[in-house]
């Protein structure tokens, strides 16, 4: 009887419930209103569950479930004075913030996106990479652990350069041993240039500052090319100051070198390692050259590197330096010695112009040579990641009918270094 009792009594409990909630008015969801726990209770906004039990006290008569709602829910007169329905006429579908297929925070791609570029993404993902990731798939020693790139110019007897060079053509050995392969054999004429401009403003070179400043601007108007090429501007005497940083706009470039003063006393090697390591943190997609433009005289007096370290930061940067020399008169060449010091380790060229107007037309050649290089790339025998400096020699033996081909690259290069 017990049980029975209890179960009838349970049974007229629910009845009782029922009949209440049928009159009792439906209040509308709202994401800061819930709905009341029992018949006539307020609604409460969303709090954390406690384990006392529910009130059971009877609501302030000012106390209306409606004043909980969100006030977009009011009735509100819009602007041509008609008052809006209230959104109790008809629950709206909550608006779901979870991230659609193909946008982001999306946790699974669409069924129609692309799997190559959806495998594409997860192994950036998997390596801890960013499709928008910096641009560091550069094709020079380093990136590919066991591929040497060699850039290189071909003249004539006369100077002119030569464009037609075929693979068959060159012979490169790396420490004295033919290449297991060679990759790649192109005529480079688009590269992307990253060029350093260091310009000398000791006192020794005062007399003729204005004149090379003039050129030195003409040269970067007509060689660096907007959203391709990039060059930074240094001016040196007893200290290096950065006067422009990387830019492709010609007239910032210009205003670096406008504002050089000349004055003190020269720092030579310290700007060319500087430079070197602003080349070697410069970052571009695919084949690019690396360059410095060096207008000095070649004295230094000032630096604290030698020329022999500023001679490695551009082996291991990879740069090639050109360098326009400001003597004019015969009776002193140890500055000159210096210059071509630089230029043939790295496979440039020393330009010796005996008058001021012929400043122009070495900063002319400099610009056709940028434009007029190969570049081949090979496996190397016994190659190991060392760091030693290991040695190229590169040529063309004598081709029928076109002898005396004179090839000026870099003497070498450094290994990668394994982290290991």
């Amino acid at each position: 009887m017990t049980k029975l009792a209890s179960a009838l009594f349970a049974v007229a409990l629910l009845l009782t419930s029922v009949a209440s909630a049928q009159n009792t008015q439906d209040l509308p969801s709202a994401p800061s209103a819930v709905q009341p726990r029992f018949p006539g209770a307020p609604a409460q906004a969303p709090q954390k569950q406690t384990q006392s039990a529910p009130a059971t006290t009877n609501a302030p008569e000012d106390s209306s479930p409606l004043k909980s709602l969100p006030q977009a829910q009011s009735s509100t007169p819009d602007a041509s004075g008609a008052t809006q329905k209230s959104s109790d006429e008809g629950q709206a579908e909550p608006k779901s913030t979870a991230p659609k297929p193909n946008e982001p925070g999306s946790l699974f791609p669409s069924m129609t996106a692309d799997p190559a570029k959806t495998e594409d993404s997860l192994d950036l993902q998997r390596q801890g990479k960013s499709q928008d990731a910096d641009e560091t798939g550069e094709f020079r020693i380093g990136v590919e652990v066991d591929l040497v790139d060699q850039i290189f110019t071909a003249v004539d007897k006369h100077g002119h350069f030569i464009k037609d060079l075929q693979k068959a053509d060159v012979r490169i050995l790396d420490e004295g041993k033919p290449p297991i392969r060679i990759e790649a054999f192109e005529s480079e004429t688009g590269l992307p240039l990253r060029v350093g401009l260091l310009i000398d403003a000791s006192n020794s070179i005062r007399d003729r500052f204005r004149f090379e400043q003039d050129a030195a601007v003409e040269f970067l108007h007509q060689v660096v090319r907007p959203k391709s090429d990039r060059a930074f501007v240094i001016g040196f005497d007893s200290i290096s100051e950065l006067t422009q940083d990387f830019t492709d706009d010609t007239d910032k470039l210009a205003r670096g070198v406008r504002v050089l003063r000349p004055g003190g006393g020269t720092a030579l090697h310290d700007a060319v390692f500087q430079a070197c390591e602003k080349l070697a943190k410069s970052s571009v997609r695919g084949p690019s050259r690396r360059a410095i433009i060096l207008v000095s005289d070649g004295d230094d007096n000032q630096s604290r590197h030698t020329r022999e370290e500023a001679v490695d930061a551009a082996l291991r940067a990879d740069v090639i330096i050109y360098a326009i020399s400001t003597n004019i008169s015969d009776m002193d060449k140890k500055g000159d010695k210096v210059l071509m010091r630089y230029a043939d380790a790295t496979g440039g060229r020393v330009f010796s112009p005996l008058r001021l107007e012929e400043v122009s037309n070495a900063f002319a050649e400099i610009q056709d040579e940028l434009r007029s290089q190969y570049v081949i790339a090979y496996k190397p025998q016994n190659f190991v990641q060392d760091g030693r400096y290991r040695a190229i020699t590169i040529d063309v033996p004598d081709r029928k009918g076109k002898p005396g081909v004179k090839i000026r690259a870099r003497k070498g290069y450094y290994a990668p270094k394994s982290k290991q």
